[in-house]
């Protein structure tokens, strides 16, 4: 019981720093200090020795360089005309759909999440051309926002994933398996998004108005569409097939775009530039929550925290099915306040002995972890997902947020189903390391 009582101390003393208006990497600093010295009784000169070792192994790990370069990449990518060739080519392939044009949000997420690693540029990229686009041709507001909200979260599932990158990293599984494992749940939830546009466009038709126009023909999207699918190839391709490691595929991937922008005479200095900029902010985030993140999770080996919270939990004899829904209903908790990359690090170091101490794989783990993490782009307050689309609609948060409702029960429901049928996420990996 003493162990819950630190855990309990541990978390209230976070909370209240987080409470205070800290930046969450400053929190997460004063966590572990204050856990090692207040709970622990360290002194300041063995706490200082402890850190910086930890720093320097942190700071010098080869997996998180494919962060930035990721990053980078859609950075570039957000500044060409990607969106708009996306929308062009994706146009005449759905228009034969139920809902027609509302399926480019979906699809073309999809695809730009295969070249990203963020939710938040998904979102961005696809919807600086869709929203208005779809708002010309009539299509209802709702179902035009809420489809963008919910399929832009797949920059968080679809490979390559930053957020992926920080849980191989912190849980010490290979990060090529985990971009593997959240191939089939990613396409899970887009089709399941599709069908549910198919199901209210069938429902009412007036949701989603057939529409002729002049658009592309069939081989010309394909050619639209070519550059995209180029850039998926090249980088999930090399890391799938073992010719490159995932910090290996973002320098080539970084390559290729450059090379790409570069032949079709897209790519200035001023734009290298400001991606640059935008990569250096986001980067220097993500790398330091991070680092500091690996901080409080040797803070809390120290304290045996982990170990001893995962043996009372045992005791409790939650069963398996019991244990996930009490950490879905902790992590969409932490979704109303928190972004993803910080919901991760500053979790992991508890939930991960839990988990692989119940039975679950921890590459099934991951999965599962991300598609939580999804869900807290599309719920209010702190949803950055609603803050993109806010601020390109006009719309007020509250009606972004009830637009995306429908899509964050369907994201539920594949967390559902991968918990019924873990192979869903576990089949690809298995398949391509036999």
């Amino acid at each position: 019981m003493d162990m819950v009582w630190i855990a309990i101390g541990v978390a209230a003393l976070l909370i209240t720093v987080l409470a205070m208006g800290t930046w969450v990497f400053a929190a997460l600093v004063i966590a572990a200090m204050g856990s090692l010295w207040w709970l622990g009784d360290f002194d300041l000169d063995r706490i200082g020795l402890i850190f910086s070792r930890i720093l320097y192994r942190a700071g010098n790990s080869w997996e998180l360089s494919a962060i930035p370069l990721f990053i980078l990449m859609g950075e570039l990518i957000f500044r060409s005309n990607v969106s708009e060739r996306l929308f062009k080519g994706l146009t005449p392939l759905t228009r034969p759909l139920p809902g027609g044009v509302l399926h480019t949000n979906v699809f073309g997420c999809a695809l730009f999440a295969a070249v990203s690693g963020s939710s938040a540029a998904t979102t961005a990229t696809i919807g600086k051309i869709t929203t208005r686009e779809l708002a010309t041709r009539g299509y209802d507001r709702n179902l035009s926002i809420g489809s963008l909200a919910g399929a832009g979260s797949l920059g968080l599932l679809i490979p390559p994933s930053i957020v992926m990158i920080v849980y191989g990293v912190q849980a010490e599984v290979s990060i090529s398996k985990l971009f593997m494992a959240g191939v089939v749940p990613g396409l899970l939830i887009a089709l399941l998004y599709s069908g549910f546009i198919v199901l209210r466009s069938m429902m009412k038709p007036q949701l989603a108005p057939r529409q002729t126009g002049n658009e592309v023909g069939t081989w010309q999207a394909i050619t639209l569409l070519t550059p995209v699918v180029v850039l998926i190839t090249i980088v999930i391709g090399s890391i799938y097939s073992g010719i490159a490691t995932p910090s290996e595929a973002a320098a080539v991937g970084v390559a290729a775009t450059l090379g790409l922008l570069a032949l079709e005479r897209q790519l200035t200095f001023p734009m290298l530039l400001d991606a640059l900029k935008g990569t250096l902010i986001s980067a220097t985030m993500v790398c330091s929550l991070l680092v500091t993140a690996m901080l409080l999770s040797t803070a809390m080996g120290y304290l045996h925290l982990p170990r001893e919270l995962a043996a009372w939990i045992a005791a409790q004899q939650f069963s398996p099915m019991a244990l996930l829904m009490a950490l879905a209903v902790f992590y969409i908790v932490l979704g109303l306040f928190l972004d993803g990359i910080s919901i991760t690090v500053m979790s992991l170091p508890i939930t991960l002995p839990i988990v692989i101490l119940a039975g679950f794989d921890p590459l099934w783990f991951g999965v599962f972890l991300v598609i939580m993490v999804e869900l807290g782009q599309i719920t209010p307050p702190v949803g950055f997902n609603l803050f993109v689309l806010q601020g390109m609609t006009g719309e007020s948060i509250g009606r972004v947020a009830w637009a995306s409702a429908p899509f964050f029960l369907l994201m539920c429901l594949a967390a559902a189903l991968i918990s019924v049928w873990p192979s869903l996420a576990l089949w690809l990996p298995t398949l391509l390391a036999s």
